[in-house]
């Protein structure tokens, strides 16, 4: 447990104390006391509205409640400067600067593990994204989700969860077959050969370079080949060549999956119809004008939705309601799903399956990941992937930088709408975060080698109650906060949480670092506190963007 939290767990058992002893309220009638970090620093460092919550078993005006509460703590027993009562009846403390003291040996001796938690108790948890169709290479688009997917799972990971990362690949369904016909229309015009491309086919270069590597190694073997032997195999071709493009750029992303399930996987043997039989068993399957309907409104949605077409074959639903009881039958806990905008209006029926099923609503979770548009000059792109002219990410990557992308791509919450502002990330200025952060790693890193050229022991024991400024007890407490960001960023499925943290702190380093000395040789012993202070940013600072996945550089 950090030190923060250690702190906020003795106030809550003090007020506890406090209110049994002013016969406020026995002990099992005692409300949650909640603890938050009042955002102006006028208002104390920890602050609880306990009185609003006691003002209906007390019987007594919050104020007055809160007036009993504070006349039963005994300030000099826990390092409290003083306590104010505001507004109908918030407490607020305001802490002597000394329990912050332990701050800095804590995180020294944790060093990478810092900012780790057990708040997920090994539950285990599997994040299922990027997941696109195998029909080209990744665009803007599905970066977001790649990157949001990605730095969640770290977070769930950082926060004690057992993690398993799946891509599932829809290599069963119609937009195959227009692959297929794509590649084979290209394969016949890199030969000179004219063939027209399906209405819905592909039309990017990533299907026009996988047709002529085709070229490359059979030459001109499949013009004169039965038609459906040919068809089979460019289906199959262009399926390895997709996600072969599709794994090198998410490899290129720093993305990298545990697990990829492919949805043919799923018709072997009897796992559908299984999965059909135990929901007719349950009452949730029933037939009417020659199709199979699941009677998802038994659970919320707001219609019944189809399983099996007139014509025999099944819908989306069906094997996605398989695929999900195939994850839950692997032992996961929770399932969570990353899709994209257009993706909304199917999470009701998906969540109607999971309880018919018979697992828990919330077993299973859907984030949606909201529009990516990419600024130029402040010009907006135009893009769409089927006519070939979307951003792919290896390109973003090549002009901006895998950092810049990784980090702008998760800074906002997922269900906001994202712009893009190239020129910013690729401009070296405090306007933008992510170099504004890594420049605080890299600007300790001199500050520590500096130390060592001119002789100073940066690993000389240190006394942290010298550190009294107001911008070294303003670091103290945000680097004390990274456990609890952590968990709150797990709970809330919030990764931008942490770009947040990480900016913050990275402006309380530089606004220390502008205003105070760090190596005075006239006095080693604060010299020594602030050094061992700087330490401890540089291992918070390298532990927040190791879970981006974005690099900590020593020299900028």
């Amino acid at each position: 447990m950090s030190v923060l939290a250690q702190t906020e767990e003795q106030l809550k058992q003090m007020i506890k104390q406090a209110i049994i002893e002013a016969e406020l309220a026995e002990e099992a009638e005692l409300p949650l006391i909640h603890l938050e970090t009042p955002r102006d620093k006028e208002h104390g460092d920890f602050a609880t509205n306990i009185a609003m919550q006691l003002a209906g078993i007390a019987r007594k005006a919050p104020r007055q409640i809160a007036e009993d509460i504070t006349a039963h703590i005994d300030k000099d027993a826990f390092s409290i400067e003083k306590i104010d009562i505001a507004g109908p009846g918030f407490i607020n403390f305001y802490m002597k600067s000394d329990y912050l003291g332990d701050v800095i040996e804590h995180i020294l001796a944790e060093g990478e593990d810092y900012g780790k938690t057990d708040y997920g108790k090994g539950r285990n948890v599997q994040v299922e994204f990027v997941s696109v169709n195998p029909t080209g290479r990744l665009h803007l688009g599905h970066a977001r989700n790649a990157a949001y997917g990605d730095v969640l799972s770290n977070v769930l990971q950082a926060a004690g969860y057992n993690v398993e990362k799946e891509y599932y690949i829809n290599d069963a369904g119609s937009q195959i077959d227009n692959l297929g016909l794509s590649i084979e229309a290209r394969y016949f015009q890199a030969l000179g050969k004219e063939k027209e491309l399906p209405e819905d086919g592909y039309f990017g270069n990533d299907v026009i370079e996988a047709a002529e590597n085709l070229v490359k190694t059979d030459g001109d073997k499949w013009l004169h080949a039965d038609e459906k032997e040919r068809f089979e195999y460019f289906k199959e071709y262009g399926l390895q060549a997709m996600l072969k493009m599709i794994e090198e750029d998410l490899s290129l992303f720093r993305v990298h999956f545990d697990n990829w399930f492919s949805e043919r996987s799923l018709y072997e043997g009897e796992q559908i119809t299984n999965v059909l039989d135990n929901l007719r068993e349950k009452g949730y399957v029933f037939d009417q004008d020659g199709a199979t309907w699941f009677k998802s409104t038994e659970f919320g949605d707001d219609k019944d939705r189809v399983l099996i077409k007139q014509d025999g074959t099944y819908t989306y639903l069906t094997p996605d309601i398989t695929y999900h009881q195939n994850k839950f039958e692997r032992g996961f806990d929770e399932l969570i799903n990353i899709w994209g905008g257009d993706h909304h209006g199917y999470v009701g029926r998906m969540e109607a399956a999971i309880q018919a099923l018979g697992y828990e609503k919330d077993q299973f979770e859907v984030k949606i990941i909201q529009m990516v548009n990419i600024l130029e000059k402040g010009e907006t792109l135009r893009m769409s992937k089927r006519s070939g002219n979307a951003v792919p990410l290896y390109q973003l990557i090549k002009d901006v930088g895998v950092d810049a992308v990784r980090y702008f791509f998760v800074a906002r919450s997922n269900d906001s709408q994202l712009d893009f502002d190239t020129e910013l990330a690729k401009s070296k200025s405090n306007e933008n975060p992510v170099y504004y952060v890594q420049y605080a790693h890299a600007r300790i890193c001199t500050m520590l080698a500096n130390a060592k050229e001119r002789g100073i022991d940066t690993e000389a024991a240190f006394d942290g109650s010298l550190l009294q400024a107001e911008t070294e007890l303003d670091l103290m407490k945000k680097l004390g906060e990274l456990p609890q960001v952590v968990s709150d960023s797990a709970e809330k499925r919030a990764p931008h949480q942490m770009t947040q943290y990480v900016y913050d702190l990275a402006s309380l380093l530089h606004r220390f670092y502008n205003s105070e000395k760090v190596l005075d040789e006239d006095n080693l012993p604060l010299t020594y506190a602030r050094i061992a202070l700087m330490k401890a940013v540089r291992t918070t600072i390298a532990n927040v963007l190791a879970i981006l996945d974005v690099e900590a550089p020593e020299k900028m």
